[in-house]
């Protein structure tokens, strides 16, 4: 390994944010766990298995893993990131973890600080937080999470809350400000401290734009809005001013993606996922299927024509193809940093493909430390 790349694993960049390109990766690579629940399977398997990939990945050298926040969803054990990244930060000691993302709307500012801050605590360093403007969930959970005459109220005020989470961040209230005595605790009031790196989350231009003016990082959800994503950087890149966070853009997107040994075995687990979204997009959410049931299951023409549309936005297959196909979408968006998602029903799956893909670009392999 070279000296620059060992030195952008400790770090985590100069800045906490950019991260180093390993082996034959055109681009830094890095994790989105969504916490999946296969059929047959609980949320503590669903757990162990996340913390299994973030050793992995951080033994393997993906740059960052990250823990998206969904709510009402039977597949999805990820409710609570800020629980789960202090579970991951015990058992890792270098791998950056963070938020992807943590849906503002549904907390208060002071809340999501002090828990940042407690994280930021317990792995200095090493934490992102990953904000998003969407409720994570459908309107009546939503409703059930903020309170039903808040539901429009709450994403109008999301550059608000931003802004007020940042100054709770770096506890720089002006005077006369009503919470000028409010302190977000673990934070700056007790002395000098690190706070993790804010990045804006999106599938549409609203974020795009607002990282941009902001000059902070952004994060789009090529994973299931594939449609917009150039619209959106091109948006993040012309809109984006140099601030005291970053000097020029710096853009990552999630990506859908699983190796298998066989591209039939990739795609019996891609399909999985897929028919998960189908359900869960008909009102009917529920666990990942396994490989058999997702196979079985009778398809409509307009169920099939909306699975067809899925997989062509999942890099799936042979290791080799799937490193050419990520390899193609780096070139094609020009993304800084490749987050990649593994959604499929077992665990077994799911940690084998990060394993094939890290080997498919010669990324370092180094034994996992105990704990």
């Amino acid at each position: 390994m070279s000296d620059t790349g060992d030195t952008g694993r400790r770090e985590g960049g100069r800045d906490g944010i950019r991260g180093a390109a390993l082996g034959r990766a055109p681009v830094p690579l890095s994790v989105l766990d969504l916490v999946t629940v296969g059929a047959g399977s609980t949320a503590h398997a669903a757990l162990r298995t996340s913390v299994e990939i973030a050793r992995l990945a951080e033994s393997r050298g993906y740059h960052r893993h990250w823990v998206a926040e969904h709510h009402s969803m039977p597949g999805v054990a990820s409710s609570s990131p800020a629980v789960i990244l202090a579970h991951l930060a015990a058992h890792t000691s270098r791998i950056r973890l963070g938020s992807g993302g943590v849906m503002l709307p549904n907390h208060a500012p002071l809340a999501v600080a002090e828990q940042f801050g407690t994280l930021e605590a317990l792995a200095p360093g090493r934490i992102d937080l990953g904000l998003g403007r969407a409720p994570g969930t459908d309107p009546r959970t939503a409703a059930a999470l903020r309170g039903a005459g808040r539901l429009d109220e709450a994403a109008d005020e999301f550059p608000r809350s931003l802004s007020e989470l940042i100054r709770f961040l770096d506890d720089d209230f002006p005077d006369g400000h009503p919470y000028a005595r409010v302190h977000a605790v673990p934070g700056p009031v007790q002395g000098p401290a690190g706070r993790p790196p804010i990045w804006l989350l999106g599938s549409s231009g609203f974020s795009a734009r607002l990282a941009g003016e902001l000059g902070l990082p952004f994060a789009y959800a090529h994973h299931f809005s594939a449609a917009g994503t150039l619209p959106a950087l091109d948006l993040y890149r012309q809109s984006f001013r140099p601030s005291a966070v970053l000097d020029a853009p710096y853009a990552v997107i999630g990506v859908a993606a699983l190796a298998a040994d066989t591209a039939a075995q990739a795609r019996a687990e891609v399909l999985t996922g897929a028919l998960a979204m189908l359900r869960l997009r008909s009102g009917r959410p529920g666990l990942i299927p396994t490989p058999q049931e997702a196979a079985a299951y009778p398809y409509s023409p307009l169920e099939r024509e909306f699975i067809e549309g899925r997989l062509v936005d999942i890099v799936h297959g042979t290791p080799d193809e799937v490193r050419s196909g990520l390899d193609d979408l780096a070139k094609r968006t020009g993304a800084d940093e490749l987050m990649l998602t593994a959604n499929a029903h077992g665990g077994e799956a799911r940690l084998r493909s990060y394993g094939l893909i890290a080997d498919a670009y010669g990324l370092p392999v180094e034994a996992p430390e105990a704990g």
